[in-house]
């Protein structure tokens, strides 16, 4: 018997993954390290990583050349290769990351859009001030008079800036009250959309 017959015994479990699935995981683990170094200090400190592969990150990092850098990064992928358990939980935590970023950039083009109606439309305070009864009505309307007036006039828009951060503030203190209200098991705690 050669040993072309031995090989047809075996089953596709036996096999293992094929090549071309090894490089497509090999690659998605390469991905993984390219994210991993151009994150910033901080955002690296968050990530949960053993000693060795920080400062295998720190290392690759501080290569600048493009060619060596491209090496550094294969061998950090190498280095996560191993470690699987690892590989998971740095994936989690860079989508939860991410996940979070797109809420927050969602949250901000709401603010956004809800200031430059409070300018454009009459009846958008009312609907502010329902939202966010503990809104003070005459700070909110001098700012956007002020936020008018600068618009018209083609002054740097610093009203404009204030009424943005009002906003958000008014929206953070209702998150904050609606998460401790999600804990009293209120089901419309977590309702603060206001409609555009």
């Amino acid at each position: 018997m050669n040993r072309h017959d031995d090989r047809e015994d075996l089953d596709d479990d036996d096999r293992g993954p094929s090549r071309s699935q090894q490089r497509r995981d090999a690659l998605v683990v390469f991905e993984l390290a390219e994210r991993l170094v151009a994150l910033s200090d901080t955002q690296l400190k968050q990530v949960p990583l053993d000693d060795g592969l920080r400062a295998a990150v720190q290392h690759t990092r501080r290569i600048t050349r493009h060619i060596a850098r491209k090496r550094e990064t294969q061998y950090l992928a190498k280095l996560l290769r191993r470690d699987d358990d690892a590989v998971a939980a740095i994936r989690a935590h860079l989508d939860v990351d991410r996940d979070t970023q797109r809420r927050e950039n969602a949250r901000f083009h709401r603010l956004e859009r809800l200031r430059d109606r409070l300018l454009d439309e009459e009846d958008a305070l009312t609907e502010v001030i329902t939202h966010y009864p503990e809104a003070d009505r005459q700070q909110l309307r001098q700012l956007i008079r002020k936020a008018r007036d600068e618009r018209a006039a083609e002054r740097p828009p610093a009203a404009y800036r204030e009424l943005f951060k009002l906003l958000r503030g008014l929206d953070d203190a209702q998150g904050k009250s609606n998460d401790s209200n999600a804990g009293d098991g209120n089901p419309d705690a977590n309702e603060h959309d206001l409609r555009d």
